[in-house]
C-alpha cells in the first residue's frame, strides 16, 4: 500500500513500552534518507517479539515521505514476485520512465505483457531504477514484513537491491523470524523481550486478576518478556491456571503456547464465525470480495458471520487482516481436512482464472483428494507461466504439486524431472537429488533415462565431483543420442568442457572417443563442428582437427543468441585453438554483449572472463582489468563467483610480484580441494610469466615442468613457450628441445601470425648464428602484424638480449630499446626492468623510471570502473546497468571521482584517465 504519513516525530517512540533503542535505530535510518542517504534495517526477532510494532513505527514517523508496503503470506510462497508485486503495484505508473529493458523485464516478471524469461539480477536491477525513481522529490519506505514468508524470487531480488542501496533516499525495512540466506549481511537490528520493569508494567496492564508477585514473576521469567506473550497468554489461560503456574513451559514452547491461546479464543466462537476465519486464512492475498464471495458459496453470509464479532482476531476493512500470523496458523491448522478441501475449492471457483490463475490453480490444487489430471495438467501451465517470469523456485514447485497429482507414470515422471530441472537452476541440489531419487525408483524411457543422466552429471560437477560428472554426462548424452540428437550432443559438449577442466587425461580422452564414435551428421551445424573438432583435436592431434576447427572458428563468430547462452561458453576456445586472435577477440566481444543484451547475467561472467583473456594477450591491460572487474561484481551479484584465472593472467604480464604469489598459492590450494586441473595450469603458468619477467628461470622451471603435460589444450600450450624460455637459460638443453617440440606441433597446422611468431620466438632460443638471427626477425615481423603487444615486445627483448651476448650492441640497443618502450607503456614492470637491466649492459644510460602516482590512483576500484565507463561515453543508467547500481549512486560516486581527479565534467575525464594504445593500428 502507498500512503503518506504524519505521525509522532523522532525520538517519540509511539508509546512503544521500553523500546527507545530500537526506535532510535529507525530514527537514524529516516534521518539518513532525509539528508539523500539509503538505509537498510533487517528486524528481527520471534513471534510476538514487536516487529511489526517497529515497522509500524516507522511508518507513522516518515511524515511527507511516501510509503510502500508488502507483507509475506506463508500460503503465497510459491508464487513468484507475489511480495514484490505488492511493493511495487503503487509505482507501476512509473515503468514508462525505465529504460526500456528493466521495464520490459518488470512487466514480464509482473504478469503485464509476455516475453522472455528474465534474468532475476536484471530484475533487481530494473527493481532498484523504479524504487530510485520513486524516491526522486521526496524519500521513500519500503517496508516488508514477515519477510520470512516472501516467495523466493521476491526475496532474492529484494535482498540484490538491498544490497545496493546508497544515495537514493529510500529506508527498506524488513522484519522477519531470522535473516533467511537472502538477507545475510544486511544491517540487523534484534528485537529481544522486554526489560523485567517494562514486563511486568505490560503484563499489569492485561491482568485484572490478584495474582501472587512470585507468579507474575514467574510468568516475566519465562516469556523472557515477548510482548506477544504477554499481552495474549493471559487471555486465554484460566486464573486457576495461571496463579498455579501452568500457563508457560518454557521460552522455546511460546510460540506453540500463543498459537494455542488463539486457538482456545477461536474455539468460543460460533461455527460460521470459525469458518469465515478458515477462508481468510487460506486466501493469501486478503481480498474482503473474495472472502466474502467464497463464505457465499459455503453459506457462510459475512454480515452473519460477522454478527458476534471476532474476539479482535480478524478485522475485514479495505484488507482481511489477522491480528498476528500465529492466528492464520492457528485457524488453519485446527481445521479438518474436508473443511480445509472444502474452503479451498469455493476460492478457486471465485477466484479470476485469467486474472489470478496460477493463485485458482493452487487453491485446486490443495481441494483435491487425490490423483487429478486436470489439476496436474493446470499446475504444468502455472509452472510455464512461472518459468516465462523468471520464477523458476515457483515453477519447480507447481511441477512437484503436479506431480503428486499425476496418475500415469510416464507422465508423472515427465512433471518430476521437470521439477528437478528447475531445481537445478535454483542451486537447490538437496531437491534434485530426492526428485531423481523418486524418478529412478520407476519406469523410465529412453529419453527420460538421459534426462536424469544430465541432472545427476550437473549436481555431480556442482557438488564438487568432476570427473563422476562427466561419466554421468557422457552416459547421458548416449542414452539420447536417439531421441534427440541434438540435446545429445550439446551433452557432450558440456560433458567435455566440463572434463578441460578436471583436465584428467583419461578423462578428456573418453568423452573425445565417444565422440567420435557418434554418426556424423549430413549438414554440421555450428555446434557439430566445435564439437567435433574438439573431439578430433585430443584423439588425433591438431593437424588432424586443424581443418574442422577452422572451419568452426569462423561460423561461430555470429552463432543465435540461445546457442550462445546455452554451449557458447565452451565455443570461446575454439579460436584460441587455431592461433587466431583477432577472432578471440571478436568472438568474446561479441558473446559478452549477446549474453549482456539478453540479460543473462549468471553467464555473463563466464565470458567477461574470456574477453579479460583476449584483452590481456593485446596488452590492454585497462580493458583487461575492467572486464575482470565487472566480472567479479556480477559473480559477487549473482552469488555465483569464479575462480581468479584472469586476475593472475594479467597480474603476472604485469610483474606484480607480491599480489601474483598470494593469488597463486590460493588457487593452486583451491584446485587441489576441488580437482579442477586447469587451476593448476592457469596458477603455473601465471608463475612462468611472472618469474621469467623476473629473471629467476629456475623457477619457471619448477612450475612449468608438469603443468606444461597436463592434458588440456590452452593453458598448458601456452606454458610452453615460457618453459623453452626459463630452460634455455638454466642450461636444460634436452627440457628446451622436448618443449620446442610439443609446442611446434601445436602451432604448425595454423597459418596465422600469432602461432608463427610464438614458434619463430621460440625456435630462435634454441638455434645459434644466421638460424636465430632469421628466426627473431620473422618473430618481430609476425608479431609485429597482430595487436599482440606484449608478445612483440618480448621478442625485441629475446633478440636484443641475443644480440648483445653475440656482441652487437647497436642492434641490440635498438631492440632493447623498443622493448622497454612498450613494456613501461603496456604497464608489464618485472619485463620492464629486465629490458632495462639489459640496456645498461650494453653501455647505454637508462634511468629507471620512478613510479608517479597519477590522480586516477586515488580512485578506489569501483570509482575506477564507473570513470572508466563513463570516459567511454556511457550514461549514467547505462553505468548503472552494468555495474548495478541506481543511476542516483553512480552520480553521486561521480562527485568523488571529479573531486579526486580535480575535474568538473564528464568530457574531461579523458584526459584525466589513460587511453588504450593497444586499440589503435598495430604496427
Amino acid at each position: 500500500m502507498d500512503q503518506q504519513h504524519h505521525g509522532p516525530g523522532p525520538g517519540e517512540c509511539a508509546g512503544l513500552l521500553g523500546r527507545g533503542t530500537e526506535c532510535a535505530r529507525i530514527d537514524e535510518a529516516i534521518a539518513a534518507a532525509r539528508a539523500g542517504e539509503s538505509r537498510v534495517l533487517v528486524v528481527w526477532g520471534p513471534p510476538g517479539a514487536g516487529k511489526s510494532a517497529l515497522l509500524e513505527y516507522a511508518e507513522a514517523s516518515m511524515a511527507s515521505m511516501r510509503v510502500l508496503r508488502a507483507t509475506g503470506v506463508e500460503s503465497e510462497m510459491e508464487l513468484p514476485y507475489a511480495t514484490l508485486h505488492q511493493l511495487c503495484s503503487p509505482l507501476f505508473e512509473r515503468l514508462r520512465r525505465l529504460p526500456a529493458p528493466q521495464r520490459d523485464v518488470l512487466e514480464t516478471v509482473f504478469g503485464m505483457q509476455a516475453g522472455t524469461r528474465p534474468d532475476r539480477f536484471l530484475v533487481g536491477l530494473a527493481v532498484l531504477s523504479l524504487l530510485s525513481d520513486a524516491s526522486e522529490g521526496r524519500p521513500l519506505l519500503c517496508v516488508v514484513d514477515d519477510a520470512q514468508w516472501m516467495d523466493l524470487a521476491s526475496a532474492q531480488v529484494l535482498g540484490f537491491v538491498a544490497r545496493r542501496l546508497l544515495a537514493e533516499s529510500i529506508v527498506l525495512l524488513f522484519g522477519t523470524r531470522r535473516p533467511g540466506p537472502e538477507l545475510l549481511g544486511l544491517p540487523e537490528l534484534e528485537v529481544t523481550g522486554l526489560g523485567e520493569a517494562d514486563a511486568h508494567a505490560l503484563l499489569n496492564s492485561v491482568t485484572h486478576a490478584r495474582l501472587d508477585q512470585h507468579i507474575r514473576d514467574r510468568i516475566v521469567a519465562e516469556s523472557r518478556g515477548n510482548p506477544l506473550a504477554l499481552l495474549e497468554l493471559p487471555r486465554g489461560l484460566t486464573v486457576t491456571r495461571m496463579a498455579g503456574g501452568l500457563g508457560l513451559l518454557h521460552a522455546e514452547a511460546l510460540p506453540g503456547q500463543i498459537e494455542q491461546s488463539f486457538l482456545n479464543r477461536i474455539q468460543e466462537l460460533p461455527e460460521q464465525t470459525r469458518l469465515l476465519l478458515l477462508i481468510a486464512a487460506a486466501e493469501p492475498v486478503g481480498d474482503p470480495d473474495v472472502v466474502r464471495r467464497a463464505g457465499e458459496r459455503l453459506g457462510v453470509p459475512l454480515a452473519t458471520a460477522l454478527a458476534g464479532g471476532t474476539d479482535g482476531l480478524l478485522a475485514i476493512g479495505g484488507r482481511v487482516t489477522f491480528r498476528h500470523p500465529l492466528v492464520r496458523s492457528a485457524v488453519y491448522r485446527s481445521a479438518t481436512e474436508e473443511d480445509r478441501r472444502a474452503v479451498h475449492l469455493a476460492l478457486a471457483e471465485v477466484t479470476d482464472p485469467l486474472g489470478a490463475p496460477d493463485r485458482r490453480a493452487w487453491h485446486l490444487a490443495s481441494a483435491a483428494a487425490g490423483p487429478d489430471e486436470a489439476v496436474a495438467a493446470e499446475l504444468e501451465r502455472s509452472a510455464d507461466r512461472a518459468q516465462a517470469r523468471g520464477g523458476v523456485a515457483a515453477a519447480a514447485a507447481f511441477l512437484q504439486r503436479s506431480a503428486t497429482l499425476t496418475d500415469d507414470p510416464l507422465r508423472r515422471a515427465d512433471r518430476m524431472l521437470a521439477a528437478a530441472e528447475a531445481g537445478l537452476q535454483t542451486g537447490e541440489l538437496d531437491d534434485v537429488r530426492r526428485l531423481l531419487s523418486a524418478v529412478s525408483a520407476g519406469s523410465l524411457d529412453g529419453f527420460q533415462q538421459g534426462r536424469a543422466g544430465v541432472l545427476r552429471g550437473h549436481v555431480a560437477f556442482a557438488s564438487g565431483g568432476g570427473s563422476d560428472a562427466v561419466v554421468l554426462l557422457v552416459d547421458a548424452a548416449g542414452r539420447l543420442q536417439s531421441a534427440d540428437p541434438r540435446l545429445s550432443r550439446e551433452t557432450y559438449l558440456t560433458a567435455w568442457g566440463m572434463a578441460v577442466s578436471v583436465a584428467d587425461q583419461d578423462t578428456l580422452m573418453a568423452v573425445s572417443r565417444a565422440v567420435r564414435n557418434l554418426p556424423s551428421p549430413s549438414s554440421p551445424g555450428p555446434l557439430d563442428l566445435l564439437l567435433d573438432g574438439f573431439a578430433l583435436l585430443v584423439t588425433d592431434g591438431r593437424a588432424a582437427a586443424a581443418p574442422t576447427l577452422r572451419r568452426a572458428a569462423k561460423v561461430l563468430i555470429d552463432i543465435p543468441a540461445p546457442d550462445v547462452l546455452r554451449w557458447g561458453w565452451v565455443a570461446t576456445g575454439v579460436s584460441s585453438a587455431v592461433w587466431d586472435d583477432e577472432d578471440m577477440r571478436a568472438i568474446y566481444a561479441r558473446q559478452v554483449q549477446v549474453v549482456r543484451d539478453a540479460g543473462a547475467l549468471r553467464e555473463l561472467p563466464y565470458h567477461l572472463s574470456s574477453l579479460s583473456y583476449a584483452l590481456s594477450w593485446a596488452g590492454d591491460f585497462e580493458g583487461a582489468a575492467a572486464a575482470i572487474a565487472e566480472s567479479d561484481t556480477v559473480a559477487t551479484a549473482t552469488g555465483n563467483p569464479l575462480p581468479p584465472y584472469p586476475a593472475l593472467r594479467l597480474l603476472s604480464l604485469q610483474g606484480r610480484e607480491t599480489e601474483t604469489a598470494e593469488l597463486i598459492a590460493a588457487t593452486l590450494q583451491g584446485a587441489a580441494a576441488s580437482g579442477f586441473g586447469m587451476g593448476t595450469s592457469a596458477a603455473q603458468w601465471a608463475a612462468a610469466v611472472l618469474y621469467n619477467g623476473l629473471g629467476r628461470y629456475t623457477e619457471v622451471t619448477q612450475a612449468a615442468r608438469s603443468a606444461a603435460r597436463v592434458s588440456e589444450p590452452w593453458i598448458s600450450t601456452w606454458l610452453l613457450p615460457e618453459l623453452v624460455e626459463a630452460a634455455t637459460r638454466s642450461n636444460e638443453p634436452d627440457l628446451a628441445r622436448d618443449a620446442l617440440d610439443r609446442l611446434v606441433e601445436a602451432t604448425q597446422p595454423f597459418s596465422t601470425d600469432f602461432a608463427g611468431g610464438i614458434e619463430a620466438r621460440t625456435r630462435a632460443l634454441v638455434a645459434d648464428g644466421t638460424g636465430a638471427d632469421d628466426l627473431y626477425r620473422e618473430a618481430v615481423e609476425r608479431l609485429g602484424r597482430t595487436r599482440l603487444r606484449p608478445e612483440l615486445a618480448r621478442a625485441h627483448l629475446l633478440y636484443g638480449e641475443w644480440l648483445r651476448r653475440k656482441r652487437k650492441r647497436g642492434e641490440a640497443r635498438n631492440h632493447l630499446r623498443r622493448a622497454y618502450e612498450m613494456f613501461e607503456s603496456i604497464g608489464m614492470e618485472a619485463f620492464a626492468e629486465r629490458a632495462r637491466r639489459e640496456l645498461l649492459a650494453t653501455g647505454e644510460t637508462v634511468r629507471k623510471r620512478k613510479s608517479e602516482a597519477s590522480s586516477s590512483d586515488e580512485l578506489t576500484p569501483q570509482e575506477k570502473q564507473i570513470a572508466l565507463l563513463v570516459r567511454d561515453g556511457l550514461s549514467n543508467p547505462e553505468v548503472g546497468a552494468r555495474l548495478f547500481l541506481s543511476p542516483r549512486t553512480v552520480e553521486w560516486h561521480l562527485r568523488k571521482i571529479f573531486t579526486k581527479l580535480s575535474i568538473t565534467s564528464r568530457r574531461q575525464l579523458r584526459d584525466g584517465l589513460p587511453g588504450d594504445e593497444s586499440r589503435s593500428t598495430p604496427g
